[in-house]
């Protein structure tokens, strides 16, 4: 009873995960193709309903700690799941943020192109999802590999944040533009980190070891 109750609330993270991960790529898809409606989406429609699941979600483990009081390994998996309901409404807020930015930024004349957005979308989704099946599957490996990829995405942010600092230096009219793109920059970093905590956790959960992004023998 108890295993499958615990396959039903791995379920609705999945689900949950899946609404983040559709965040992320619409806000950034309505960034490069200048999609107001699709930004409008993400800010007015699916915040709403992450905020809604994270609130369900607290309600069924807290239910199924109540009804079943769980100890050792289903009890640390049940108390990971409500840290990861918060931490992927948190990705949801992020997504919600780089809308807002994109909105001001599809208004107004380009400053670079935004090649590396999307390059950093793509792998900060893919560490999400992974994150979220190393956790279903109890694979520490799959968590070790997205910590790595977090490197990555560290150095696109910087990269990204080095290229505007350059163009702010030969026109100061592009500084509230710049600081837009590094925002949206900034928060995919967010996003990341959040995948990363997750992955540390599945890798403690599965082998004690205490990581935080620093892999270590």
């Amino acid at each position: 009873m108890i295993s499958e109750r615990i396959n039903q609330l791995n379920n609705e993270i999945i689900d949950f995960a899946s609404i983040a991960e559709s965040m992320i790529d619409k806000s950034i898809k309505g960034l490069v193709e200048r999609d107001k409606n699709l930004l409008e989406e993400v800010m007015n429609v699916d915040e709403e309903k992450a905020n809604k699941f994270e609130t369900k979600m607290d309600e069924l483990l807290f239910q199924f700690i109540a009804q079943f009081e769980p100890k050792a390994k289903d009890l640390r998996r049940v108390l990971m799941m409500l840290q990861m309901s918060n931490d992927l409404e948190r990705i949801g807020d992020h997504a919600v943020n780089i809308c807002e930015s994109a909105s001001m930024l599809v208004e107004l004349p380009q400053i670079k192109n935004f090649n590396d957005l999307p390059r950093m979308a793509e792998i900060v989704i893919g560490m999400l999802k992974d994150s979220i099946d190393a956790f279903i599957k109890a694979d520490s490996a799959l968590a070790e590999s997205v910590c790595e990829r977090d490197n990555i995405v560290d150095d696109l942010r910087r990269s990204i944040a080095a290229e505007l600092l350059e163009i702010m230096s030969r026109d100061s009219k592009t500084i509230e533009r710049a600081m837009h793109i590094n925002r949206i920059a900034a928060n995919l970093e967010r996003i990341a980190d959040l995948s990363t905590n997750i992955s540390e956790d599945v890798i403690f959960i599965e082998k004690g070891k205490v990581i935080k992004h620093h892999l270590s023998d």
